[in-house]
């Protein structure tokens, strides 16, 4: 670890999925000096990268996106912007055809139509090529570790370390980065229950802001599952033509993955019953010859132990997918999508997408439409700080926190996660939250909080570990605040002992800090007092 890359430029993006990618070509575009940081190979890591997304896309007639705007409004329970949603639609328009070019779409021009859904493999390497050839540096396998911060607590770049191989071991070193402006695209929190393509995203985006002094905003609305094969996770499009059955064959009445209704809670019911078998029979011989096109990793896992998911039944389970399809995230502070603090931006899940879901999910369709939009506008809005301010280079800096791992009397990183995803991933705690599940959570997250020690040792492997978990804990505890602060149901925050909807409560809801957690409803004074009449009400 002798080595130390140090790095000047005008701005760094961190993450390497598609709202990094698009934000790293605005800024580019903008004329800015552009570094990409990512945790592993941007253009394979990330959840968009293992899937086949789709994009809210609506052609520019104004009764059809007032249309399209106001039915998904209508399910956001009051808590989505208009404005933002509009923009999204737009924005998106504009933006995926510049894929032409960069993307495989074959040897004729696509059409419209051919552009709202991509195969996830080959639309984030196309990103990527388009940000190397606008002069955007990446550096694989480099994990940023902490944001840097000037006398005057605005961002002046990030830190990080960088795998490197070796013959015969795998070493790193330090890098640090100087910079104007700085955006977190790193993706959202899935408890590192196995969701496909979410390795990576362990909510380190949302620890980096917060030591900065950034509040984030719905944390309370990351209860999100999807079904798969009980022995691997894949993406979901497969299971809206599957007949569920139970261990005796009996099929199973569940509501319609699409329809609307509580099809997660109903399986969920169902699971915790006993094994709960799948089969694709009902799936249109059009679609299923799409799958392979569309979601190129979708039959892997059939394929490899030789099930033929639409003759044979196999096994499911639900796998937590958090504030990845939640819409917890970084509280937005204006249309450039900067955070609270001076100098950084955030884009994508790092991201709070109440403005365009409001309370419940933005699947995949939104959500895609969200990265484009906040990467576009964050890249842009970083370049322009970055030309306004200068790089800075000469004053001091500082780290925005000491690089420290959530060990309890020595415990290691791996029972840190454990004890995240014992609170995190039942469904049973989680569908619908109960006071008492949400306290003894906390109780279990301060506990482990209290014990935080410095990792120990140069190897980069065990730092990485330590800061994932830290950023798990973090993510765990503001979730959990959250949802003790909003004393109602809106969403797919679902409370036992709040089951009633509080028209009072239409506001988005706001946590902040690392050592101790405070919270409160936007637009109110966020002081400590308040956060603490929140929680004793809670």
């Amino acid at each position: 670890m002798a080595d130390i890359l140090d790095i000047e430029t005008d701005v760094v993006v961190v993450g390497g999925g598609m709202a990094a990618l698009w934000a790293a070509v605005a800024s580019a575009r903008s004329g800015a000096a552009t570094v990409l940081v990512d945790k592993g190979f941007a253009g394979t890591s990330g959840v968009t990268a293992a899937g086949g997304p789709g994009h809210w896309w609506v052609p520019p007639d104004p009764a059809a996106r007032e249309e399209a705007v106001e039915r998904r409004h209508a399910r956001s329970f009051g808590l989505a912007d208009r404005g933002w949603m509009a923009a999204s639609l737009d924005t998106t328009w504009r933006a995926l055809p510049e894929l032409v070019g960069f993307y495989p779409f074959g040897d004729e021009q696509p059409g419209r139509a051919a552009l709202r859904s991509l195969r996830g493999p080959e639309y984030i390497r196309a990103l990527r090529r388009m940000a190397e050839g606008l002069g955007v540096r990446i550096l694989d396998h480099s994990p940023a570790l902490g944001l840097l911060l000037h006398r005057d607590g605005s961002v002046a770049g990030a830190q990080g370390v960088q795998r490197i191989s070796r013959p015969g071991r795998v070493s790193g070193r330090d890098w640090r980065a100087r910079s104007g402006a700085v955006v977190l695209a790193t993706g959202g929190c899935a408890w590192l229950s196995g969701l496909i393509g979410s390795a990576t995203n362990t909510g380190d985006g949302y620890l980096m802001a917060a030591e900065a002094g950034a509040r984030l905003s719905g944390m309370e609305f990351s209860v999100s599952y999807s079904v798969s094969p009980a022995w691997h996770s894949t993406r979901v499009l497969l299971f809206a033509f599957a007949r569920y059955f139970d261990a005796h064959g009996r099929e199973l009445n569940l509501p319609p993955m699409l329809s609307g209704g509580d099809f997660i809670g109903a399986l969920a019911a169902e699971l915790a019953r006993g094994p709960v078998l799948a089969q694709l029979d009902r799936m249109p011989p059009e679609v299923r010859a799409a799958v392979p096109q569309v979601q190129p990793a979708s039959l892997l896992p059939f394929r490899r132990r030789g099930i033929d998911p639409f003759n044979d039944r196999f096994e499911v389970a639900l796998f937590g997918e958090g504030t990845i399809r939640g819409t917890g995230g970084l509280r937005i502070a204006d249309a450039a999508c900067r955070t609270d603090v001076v100098g950084l931006y955030a884009a994508g899940d790092a991201a709070t997408r109440e403005l365009i879901a409001g309370a419940t999910s933005g699947g995949g369709a939104q959500n895609s439409a969200w990265a484009v939009t906040s990467g576009l506008r964050a890249g842009a809005g970083a370049a322009d700080r970055a030309r306004r301010t200068g790089r800075r280079t000469r004053d001091p800096v500082r780290p925005a926190a000491c690089e420290t791992a959530p060990v309890r009397d020595g415990a290691s990183a791996a029972e840190v996660v454990r004890l995240v995803q014992h609170h995190m991933l039942p469904t049973g705690l989680n569908l619908i939250r109960s006071k008492a599940s949400l306290l003894a959570a906390r109780d279990g997250f301060e506990s482990a909080q209290e014990g935080l020690a410095p990792p120990s040792g140069p190897d980069p492997h065990a730092r990485i570990a330590a800061r994932e978990a830290r950023s798990l804990l973090a993510t765990a505890r503001w979730a959990t605040h959250a949802a003790l602060a909003r004393t109602e149901t809106r969403g797919m925050h679902r409370r036992a002992d709040a089951p009633a909807t509080d028209p009072a409560q239409a506001r988005r809801l706001l946590v902040w800090g690392t050592r101790s957690i405070g919270s409160a409803f936007d637009g109110s004074t966020p002081d400590a007092g308040r956060a603490r009449d929140l929680e004793a009400v809670a």
